[in-house]
């Protein structure tokens, strides 16, 4: 049995998986296969990159078409059009194949309760105002 400081050393260990941004970017990734998206999708890709942009500013949240995805374009040598549409494309994918545990967790509903599946912006900054929050507070809820 742990004795209260054991307990709460082994809690800062674990909750130090979201401190820096490569382990910013394998949470989010891990995230992302429990959601379902498939990494063969160019949409996971842009997926990644969008939620860890709005981690990092949520203030981009304002201008996701204008802003989040000309930025994403430019990195991955893409138009706006084709990363809004991929990313449209393993958003759907996502709501099919997803764990509905974790989309219950993040979205408080899932495919099971008859909504329809999220658009683009709502499934990005939901995502990453969670993990913007479980950073903050030192938790590892949603994985």
């Amino acid at each position: 049995m742990l004795n209260i400081y054991e307990y709460s050393n082994v809690l800062r260990k674990r909750n130090a998986v979201l401190d820096s941004n490569s382990d910013l970017e394998l949470y989010v990734t891990e995230l992302l296969h429990q959601l379902g998206v498939p990494a063969r999708l160019n949409g996971y890709h842009y997926l990644r990159e969008a939620i860890m942009m709005l981690v990092d500013d949520m203030e981009i949240a304002h201008s996701i078409t204008k802003v989040l995805y000309y930025d994403v374009a430019k990195k991955h040598n893409s138009s706006m059009n084709r990363v809004e549409r991929a990313i449209r494309t393993a958003v759907g994918v996502s709501w099919e194949r997803g764990n509905t545990e974790v989309f219950e967790r993040i979205f408080g509903y899932s495919i099971l309760s008859g909504k329809k599946k999220p658009c683009n912006s709502e499934y990005m900054v939901q995502i990453a105002d969670r993990i913007r929050l479980d950073r903050m507070y030192g938790m590892n809820s949603l994985i």
